[in-house]
């Protein structure tokens, strides 16, 4: 760590130091490193969110989350930390109503606007736009109490279930149609079947050119 050494002071030095660890798998060499940046200089956003990753992958969702926020103050525009945000609150949407410092209506707002604001400042980037519109069926099964089997992989198959994450991906579908990806549009319409979605999903089609661009 010859640049820390020399000069102690140095944030940009522990930073490019902390994320190489990170990247070789040194995990909590990394975190250390980055957590002395952070008191150089507590202004740095990929502080930040270097240092939420790590106490997400360590089961701490809500000090997790404070770094994200802390992140997306520092750099407004940055869209992989308003999705990292939002996929956080999906993925530990649990944590969260425990520790009785969130509500429901929080979680599903905050983590709505993190993957919406994901999206506009990414366009082209197809896994925003889809969770995006996912969150909207993770929001509503959270309101309507369906939960997942003991393997943490399914959902519960029900024909109102089935009904609904079809219309999400018909808005999923019309995201990625306004970006021009056709080719990732036509593949999530070819997986609507619902019959009452039929017109919905053909007026998509009709939007679609006829030659698909790969």
């Amino acid at each position: 760590m010859p640049s820390c050494e020399k000069f102690p002071s140095f944030a940009p030095g522990y930073v490019t130091y902390g994320v190489l660890l990170g990247k070789v798998g040194m995990r909590r060499e990394s975190a250390a490193i980055l957590l002395k940046a952070n008191q150089i200089d507590s202004d740095i956003p990929i502080v930040k969110n270097q240092l939420g990753n790590y106490l997400a992958e360590e089961g701490e969702p809500i000090e997790a989350a404070n770094y994200f926020i802390s992140a997306i103050r520092l750099a407004p525009n940055e869209p992989l930390y308003h999705y990292q945000l939002g996929t956080l609150l999906s993925e530990a949407r649990d944590s969260f109503l425990k520790s009785g410092q969130w509500t429901r209506a929080q979680i599903d707002q905050n983590m709505q606007d993190a993957f919406r604001r994901a999206a506009e400042l990414a366009p082209a980037n197809v896994a925003f736009a889809y969770r995006h519109a996912q969150s909207f069926l993770t929001t509503w099964r959270a309101r309507t109490g369906t939960k997942r089997s003991k393997s943490g992989v399914r959902w519960r198959t029900r024909p109102h279930l089935d009904l609904k994450k079809e219309t999400i991906r018909l808005h999923a579908a019309n995201i990625l149609i306004k970006q021009k990806k056709f080719d990732h549009a036509r593949v999530l319409l070819g997986t609507v079947a619902d019959e009452r979605l039929k017109a919905q999903k053909q007026k998509l089609l009709d939007q679609l050119p006829a030659n698909v661009e790969k």
